[in-house]
């Protein structure tokens, strides 16, 4: 059985960490090399930059910030935002990471993903999937299919009825920083994906995001049980118990968090010593 990984995330805005709940309310946590390091010596399995703010404009921020952070950790970096040509790709890896995480693009054009995955391979292709339960979702939100989506009869399997909108064992897929709804089942969006090449999936749920109740071990669950790649469970982290239900209830293959980290809540060794104390399969 392969070891269950602990990874960081450090949201980056402007060149900057930073935290929020339910993705608003942003406080900064400091410097984004500074923290890899510190996580890289507490002894991470990986680092995650999600760039919140990412543009073409702004894109030699992250570079620089990725190029830095190469040159001083040696655990696997993912890299995360803005990510819309196999060129951001090649300029990213370029930098130092080690994979990619794709969210809007993905949704905005599935091929991507496809291209993405022959041309730098799966491993380095990760689908991040911000998901919020069909049961918090309002009347209010205007759904936004995709083009690709709307008439095409051989993925019409993927969008939400009207009549899944309220079931709690259904979730819907946001793209845009947790903006915008794109009326899509999130477990059959991470089978698609799986389909066309990635290799890991990042699944944070907005519900739970930055609540430090728990992860949604519902969502998953459910994700882990319908695709073969590893699942990487986000968003609501406040307690070791959280991470540890994580991995055995919602069979997540790692635990992304940041608040419990970044403000010294427990150190990476602690985290490791509770889970591998409850049989979990740790790096030590």
């Amino acid at each position: 059985m392969l070891a269950k990984r602990i990874i960081p995330c450090l949201d980056v805005r402007n060149g900057r960490v930073v935290k929020g709940v339910n993705f608003v309310n942003i406080v900064d946590a400091g410097d984004p090399v500074e923290n890899a390091i510190f996580y890289d010596e507490e002894g991470a399995d990986e680092i995650t930059y999600l760039d919140i703010t990412a543009s073409h404009e702004k894109r030699k921020i992250i570079l620089d910030v990725v190029e830095r952070t190469a040159s001083d950790v040696f655990i696997p970096l993912t890299v995360g935002g803005g990510i819309n040509s196999v060129d951001d790709i090649r300029d990213l890896l370029n930098a130092g990471c080690d994979k990619v995480s794709i969210n809007t693009s993905a949704v905005k054009n599935p091929e991507f993903i496809k291209r993405a995955s022959e041309r730098f391979g799966s491993q380095c292709i990760v689908v991040a999937i911000d998901a919020k339960s069909c049961t918090s979702c309002t009347s209010t939100d205007i759904v936004d299919i995709p083009e690709w989506l709307k008439e095409n009869k051989a993925y019409e399997h993927l969008k939400l009825t009207d009549n899944e909108r309220g079931n709690a064992n259904k979730w819907e897929v946001y793209t845009h920083g947790g903006r915008r709804p794109r009326g899509i089942d999130a477990v059959k969006w991470a089978m698609f994906m799986e389909e066309l090449g990635c290799g890991e999936i990042l699944l944070t749920s907005m519900d739970r995001d930055g609540t430090k109740i728990g992860y949604d071990n519902a969502l998953n669950r459910a994700v882990s049980e319908a695709v073969n790649i590893p699942v990487i469970a986000s968003g609501g982290a406040g307690e070791l118990q959280h991470l540890y239900d994580a991995l055995d209830i919602g069979k997540a293959d790692a635990v992304l968090a940041a608040s419990i980290f970044h403000f010294r809540q427990f150190t990476i060794g602690q985290t490791k010593e509770y889970l591998s104390s409850k049989g979990i399969i740790m790096r030590i």
